[in-house]
C-alpha cells in the first residue's frame, strides 16, 4: 500500500503551494477587511488551470478529479479559506451536472465554469428547510406553454457566491409544498438572466468574507426542460452531490489548520518566556503534537474520502467514510484555531495577527454542507446499518 501521492499530482501541490504564498496569503487580510470580491485571485486561478481540476478533459478541465480539488483547496486555505471557498465553488453547483446532467447540459455549462468566463452557485438551503432538505418550500410547477418545462418560486438562501453567479443549480418541489416524499424534489440549473431571477439580501458575516453569501429570489421563472438536472425527483441526487463533496470541504479544514498550527508555531518558538522559549514548556509542546496527529488523520481520512468518490463511490454505503472527512476536518479546524488564538496569548486575539481570521473562518466548516452533528447521524447510521462494520 502507498500512501504518497502521484507524480502529477505532487507537482500539482507544488504549484499550487507557491501560488498560494505568491498570491493568497499577501490578500488575505484585506479581503477579510474589505469583504471585496478578490477578482485577482479568481484570475490567478484561472491562469493556473485550477477552476478546471474537478471537470472532466472532454468538458474543458483538466481531470484532476476531486482528488486533485482537494490537495488545492488545501493549501490555499492555509492562508484563505475565502479564495479556497472560489475553488470549492466549481464542483459544489457542477456536481449535479455532472453526475446526473444531460450531455447536452454538460457541454453547455461545464466549459466555461473550467474556463472561467462564467461561476455558478448551488441552491439547497431555505430560511425553514437547512438541514431538513425535503421541509423546502420553493416550488417548481408545470409550465402550461412549455411541455416538460417548469415554473419556479421560492427563495433559497445562505447561498455562496451567490452574487458573483451566473447561473444556479437550484432545488424545488416538484410534488406538494408540504409533501417529505423524497421523490418531490427535482434539479434545475437556472440562469442568473432569466425573467424573474434576482438576488436578494446579502449576508452580513462572521467570517469567510470577500465572497457573496446571500439570498436567490425565484418569481414565476420559466425553466425550459433541457435545464431539468437528471430525472424529476432529485432528491437523491442532492445527496449524491453532496456525499461527493465531503473530501472538498474536508480540505478547508485541513488547510485552515496546517496554517494555524505552523503560525502559532514560530511564533513560540520565537517569543522569550520563563528564561527560554514558549515552546520550551511541556504543556505547550503536548498540545502542539496532539495537533499534529489530529491534522495528519484528517489528511488521511479525507485524502481517502476524495480516491474514493473519484471513483464514484459515493452512494449510501460509502457516506460513512465520506462524512468522517468531513467531520474529523472540520472540528480539527476549529481545535487549531484555538489552540493557535491560545498560544500566541492576548497577541493572537489581535489583528496584528491572522489567529483571529483563523477563529473566525473556521466556524463556518462545522456548518456548511452537513453540520458535525449531520455527519456524526450519517456515520452512525452507517455502523447501525453494518456499511461501516470490522467482521
Amino acid at each position: 500500500m502507498n500512501f504518497d501521492l502521484p507524480p502529477e499530482l505532487l507537482a500539482l501541490q507544488e504549484s499550487v503551494r507557491r501560488l498560494a504564498r505568491d498570491k493568497v496569503k499577501p490578500r488575505a487580510r484585506e479581503i477579510d477587511e474589505t469583504g471585496e470580491y478578490p477578482s485577482d485571485l479568481f484570475e490567478a486561478f484561472g491562469a493556473a488551470g485550477l477552476l478546471g481540476l474537478c471537470i472532466p478533459e472532454e468538458y474543458g478541465g483538466s481531470g484532476g478529479g476531486i482528488l486533485g480539488l482537494t490537495i488545492a483547496i488545501e493549501e490555499v486555505a492555509k492562508y484563505s479559506n475565502t479564495a479556497a471557498l472560489m475553488l470549492l465553488l466549481t464542483r459544489l453547483p457542477t456536481g449535479p451536472v455532472m453526475i446526473a446532467g444531460s450531455e447536452e447540459l454538460k457541454r453547455r455549462y461545464l466549459p466555461d465554469i473550467a474556463e472561467g468566463s462564467r461561476r455558478a452557485a448551488f441552491g439547497l438551503s431555505e430560511p425553514g428547510a437547512g438541514s431538513d432538505v425535503v421541509g423546502m418550500r420553493t416550488r417548481a410547477t408545470a409550465d402550461p406553454d412549455v411541455p416538460g418545462g417548469f415554473v419556479l418560486n421560492g427563495v433559497k438562501c445562505w447561498m455562496s457566491g451567490v452574487a458573483q453567479a451566473d447561473w444556479y443549480t437550484v432545488f424545488a418541489k416538484t410534488g406538494e409544498p408540504a409533501s417529505r416524499k423524497h421523490d418531490a424534489i427535482t434539479a434545475f440549473v437556472v440562469e442568473r438572466a432569466f425573467e424573474g431571477v434576482s438576488v436578494g439580501r446579502l449576508d452580513d458575516k462572521m467570517g469567510v468574507r470577500g465572497v457573496d453569501t446571500g439570498e436567490l429570489v425565484l418569481e414565476d421563472v420559466h425553466v425550459p426542460p433541457e435545464n431539468v438536472i437528471g430525472e424529476v425527483g432529485g432528491f437523491r441526487l442532492a445527496m449524491l452531490g453532496l456525499n461527493s463533496m465531503r473530501p472538498i470541504v474536508a480540505a478547508r479544514g485541513i488547510g485552515l489548520a496546517e496554517g494555524a498550527l505552523m503560525y502559532a508555531t514560530e511564533y513560540v518558538k520565537a517569543r522569550p518566556a520563563f528564561g527560554g522559549t514558549i515552546s520550551d514548556l511541556q504543556g505547550i509542546r503536548w498540545e502542539i503534537a496532539k495537533l499534529a496527529v489530529d491534522i495528519e488523520a484528517a489528511r488521511l481520512l479525507t485524502y481517502r474520502a476524495a480516491g474514493l468518490a473519484d471513483e464514484g463511490r459515493f452512494t449510501r454505503e460509502w457516506v460513512p467514510y465520506l462524512s468522517m472527512a468531513k467531520y474529523h476536518a472540520t472540528e480539527v479546524a476549529v481545535r487549531a484555531s484555538g489552540l493557535a488564538v491560545q498560544l500566541l496569548g492576548a497577541a493572537g486575539y489581535m489583528k496584528d495577527h491572522p489567529t483571529e481570521l483563523w477563529y473566525r473562518d473556521a466556524r463556518q466548516l462545522t456548518i456548511v454542507e452537513g453540520t458535525s452533528q449531520v455527519q456524526l447521524d450519517l456515520i452512525a447510521r452507517g455502523v447501525l446499518d453494518h456499511h461501516l462494520w470490522w467482521d
